[in-house]
């Protein structure tokens, strides 16, 4: 086949959509696939240009096999909803100048764009009609509900007109994906047809990630003790994990110097966590900056217990990926969820990590003393066989890529022999 990934985020971005679409243009190409993919330079989480693709213009080059165009954009240095919404306008627009040569070139087979941003189908969609091309768009996150539950936009008119053009998007395209059976109830909910809504859970390579040994840590390479018990949150600093929690939590445990909060990641809230427990005189929470690939087994052995964060008000609109990460080492997840969303069912029902209230400190506190005080091996074990059966890279691309072949063959059929041809091969045949 010839695919076509559309998207904002790519390899080599460590985390987030960047890490899983990465992964699959990669894995098709391995199978034999043509693939294309229009992206940006790589910016995220660190909300920076990496210094090795900055004051580059349009270019292209080769990962993995797969053939990436890349696009300029606007990137601020501070965040906010308006310069976010100029930032992700930008790549439409620098991305036009690949766009319009597709329009007039060899046709492919499917278009794949993942969302968010949930505009970026658009285009997709547009080209699909055109040149009579199947579009899949693939929901990581429900940004528009997510941009309304936590007041990050709150005029009433412009969210209407994003949900209007989001959900025109998703009846506009062929199969819409995405990453859990909660996201997938509600994108039902936005009136998409359920036999075009596809679940594809994020994956992880249980071969790549798996349990270490304490001694096989970064713990010695962290300055930590053998005898510290580390509480780590690793991934995104965002808006939607409210983080400042962690440094409310942490001045609970002022007086237990044993207990290390560890804080490893980027992104727009980094600064100011690290600004909150300057104020507050914190000695015993430490941060450092995302681990490359090759480290996330050792790094994950560091943690005695992990955080894996939600806002209330975030539920079933965003599932952590950092999750798949945690279950593949085998570690213990402490989890912020309501009950009735999906990532509490799952932890719930497969007994992978203990189970919190979301934006309670004090719940946090108890859940955080429980499990530094309790065997956590049956937690471990259950994570790694979980993350074995239901997360196998392997497995979830090949249901992935059965669903593109099919897609494609209803788009585009074997063509059928004309009847002046069947005459002449019976007459051949005589």
């Amino acid at each position: 086949m010839r695919v076509l990934l559309y998207g904002i985020n790519y390899t080599p971005e460590l985390t987030g959509i960047g890490k899983y679409t990465g992964e699959m243009g990669a894995w098709l190409s391995q199978q034999g696939h043509e693939v294309s993919v229009i992206t940006t330079v790589p910016y995220y989480p660190e909300w920076q240009v990496h210094a090795v693709y900055a004051g580059r213009g349009w270019f292209r080059e080769r990962v993995h096999g797969v053939r990436v165009l890349r696009c300029p954009l606007y990137v601020p240095a501070m965040v906010t909803s308006a310069k976010r919404i100029l930032h992700e306008f930008s790549f439409i627009v620098s991305s036009l100048v690949y766009w319009l040569p597709l329009l007039f070139g060899k046709k492919m087979d499917i278009v794949i764009c993942p969302s968010p941003p949930f505009h970026l189908g658009l285009l997709p969609v547009l080209y699909g009609k055109l040149r009579g091309v199947p579009v899949m768009i693939h929901i990581q996150d429900l940004q528009v509900d997510a941009a309304k539950e936590l007041d990050m936009i709150r005029n009433t008119h412009f969210l209407n007109l994003m949900f209007a053009l989001e959900k025109w998007i998703l009846r506009q395209s062929h199969t819409v994906s995405t990453i859990s059976e909660g996201m997938r109830a509600k994108v039902l909910a936005k009136g998409i047809a359920s036999s075009k809504v596809l679940l594809f859970p994020n994956w992880v390579d249980e071969e790549q990630i798996s349990p270490l040994p304490s001694k096989q840590s970064l713990r010695e390479e962290f300055g930590l003790l053998p005898t510290d018990q580390v509480v780590m949150y690793a991934g995104n600093l965002g808006e939607k994990q409210g983080l400042e929690i962690i440094v409310e939590v942490s001045e609970e445990f002022r007086q237990n110097p044993s207990v290390v909060f560890v804080v490893v990641g980027s992104g727009g809230g980094k600064e100011r966590l690290k600004a909150l427990t300057a104020e507050r005189g914190l000695i015993n929470v430490k941060f450092f900056p995302l681990q490359p690939y090759e480290k996330l087994s050792a790094l994950l052995a560091t943690a005695d217990l992990h955080l894996v964060l939600q806002k209330k008000s975030a539920s079933d609109l965003v599932m952590p990926s950092k999750l798949t990460g945690i279950l593949a080492a085998g570690g213990c997840a402490l989890v912020t969820a309501l009950p009735g969303t999906s990532l509490y069912e799952v932890i719930d029902r497969h007994q992978v990590g203990i189970l919190v209230e979301p934006e309670s400190t004090e719940a946090l506190r108890m859940g955080i003393v429980h499990a530094l005080t309790t065997d956590l091996t049956m937690y471990r074990r259950n994570a790694r066989a979980y993350a074995e059966q239901y997360l196998s890279r392997e497995v979830i691309l090949r249901q992935f890529e059965q669903h593109l072949v099919h897609l494609k063959s209803l788009h585009h059929p074997p063509k059928s022999t004309s009847r002046k041809q069947n005459r002449y091969k019976k007459y051949t045949k005589k």
